[in-house]
């Protein structure tokens, strides 16, 4: 699909149009909302003052401008507006667009060529638009609901400048609303929680709050609605969650740090964010039990049973009353010592072990079963640590030429409190006996 033409143009069809293209903004400074991209000192706003417009990606939700940025944008450095849809785009429309960009090049008028959904290109289709980034034939803006840094060439990324947009927060919403019922000259028939209730179910995308705005103002009820009212008369927008995409990765983030954070109440919200959004319990239940080993480990050594217990009662009761039992592993996560100090000391070992993989391990702890092995000294002077006092013998365990490592740190939490008096008076038994 290749849209040569802006819809404010005289070659756009007439008839009746949505609310949300007639507030449609005719310039920058009335876009609601990405002060963080627009404003004065910020990336956008210092491009167009110096007069340098490099080539953007545009990453966010849906709703939250990127068409009309891009739109705006070559209003103000008077370049023509052609906008694609990576969807609907193959090679031969490309080679259109980039031809006739050519030739409006040479002609003395850039090209602003607007992507939507540019992740959908394939990488040679991607590789596709470098040459013509790279002469000025087009300047490109991309829009992308997905992390640029996994799903955009890295020569795209390195001739662009990735500007984050973000979901418009309440008072945007307000003001958005407020501007509609200007357009509309009327207010919206809802009273205080109605309305609180419809800007919560816009969840920061403005155009799905005009869309809804649009159905409630072709009611015209008798008198103002209430939230139930309200309620009853949409259905609620569906979560915005997408198992394969960002938001799954945002969620799994903000469960596992709520749990690390000791935060229970956060933890079980962001847990049910992502069941409400038809995730898999049990790749919770897996994601679950790593935070038990990553991040309390042996502060609370029950916390992994606990866990595995969870995980095995939801396969035994499955859904909905399965959860719950995920639901009690995570609040029990939350509010259990952490520690990742054995996390630590295993990432130290790893790391000494490919610095020093070739070291044979001391003699004295070699077995010797047999008479050529003994007489290299295999075994010889090893001290069996049960025959020692306090049953420790103190002996060098590491490499004969290696420094003796100290990797585990046990904090003064939980159980590990305990690990923790444990090494310190095994490290004080080896330096009394002079043991290395």
């Amino acid at each position: 699909m290749v849209d040569l033409f802006d819809n404010s143009s005289p070659h756009a069809p007439a008839g009746p149009r949505p609310l949300a293209d007639r507030l449609r903004p005719a310039k920058l400074a009335d876009v609601i909302g990405q002060e963080q991209v627009l404003g004065e000192d910020a990336p956008l706003g210092t491009m167009l003052a110096s007069g340098s417009l490099s080539s953007l990606i545009f990453w966010g939700p849906p709703g939250v401008g990127k068409t009309t940025i891009a739109r705006l944008l070559a209003d103000e450095t008077d370049l023509h507006f052609v906008q694609i849809s990576a969807i609907f785009t193959g090679v031969p429309e490309l080679r259109k667009v980039f031809e006739a960009a050519r030739i409006r090049r040479q002609n003395g008028k850039g090209t602003l060529l607007f992507v939507d959904e540019i992740h959908r290109f394939n990488k040679a289709q991607q590789d596709g638009f470098l040459p013509y980034m790279e002469d000025g034939t087009i300047l490109l803006v991309g829009a992308t609901t997905e992390n640029p840094s996994f799903e955009l060439n890295a020569a795209v990324l390195s001739r662009s400048q990735v500007l984050i947009l973000k979901r418009l927060d309440q008072a945007d919403l307000e003001r958005l609303a407020q501007r509609a019922e200007r357009e509309l000259t009327r207010a919206l028939p809802l009273d205080g929680p109605a309305r609180d209730a419809l800007l919560d179910m816009a969840d920061g995308d403005g155009r799905a709050l005009l869309n809804l705005i649009e159905q409630i103002m072709a009611w015209k009820p008798a008198g103002k609605l209430t939230r139930d009212d309200l309620t009853k008369r949409l259905m609620k927008r569906a979560v915005k969650y997408d198992k394969s995409g960002d938001e799954h990765y945002n969620l799994i983030s903000a469960l596992h740090k709520s749990v690390r954070g000791s935060d229970p109440d956060a933890a079980l919200y962001w847990f049910a964010r992502m069941l409400a959004g038809g995730e898999d319990p049990r790749y919770l239940a897996r994601r679950i039990t790593r935070m038990a080993v990553e991040d309390i480990g042996l502060a609370d050594p029950q916390a992994q049973a606990v866990c595995l217990q969870s995980w095995e009662t939801y396969e035994r009761l499955g859904s909905p009353e399965g959860e719950l039992a995920l639901a009690q592993a995570v609040t029990y996560l939350a509010l259990a010592p952490k520690s990742n100090a054995a996390y630590v000391a295993y990432k130290a070992a790893v790391a000494a072990a490919k610095q020093t993989g070739s070291e044979p391990p001391p003699a004295h702890i070699l077995n010797a079963p047999t008479k050529l092995m003994k007489e290299q000294g295999f075994g010889a002077g090893y001290a069996y640590d049960h025959d020692a006092e306090d049953g420790f013998s103190g002996q060098n365990y590491f490499p004969e030429n290696m420094k003796r490592g100290v990797y585990y740190l046990p904090v003064d939490r939980g159980f590990e409190r305990d690990l923790k008096r444990r090494v310190d008076f095994f490290a004080g038994l080896r330096a009394k006996r002079g043991k290395n």
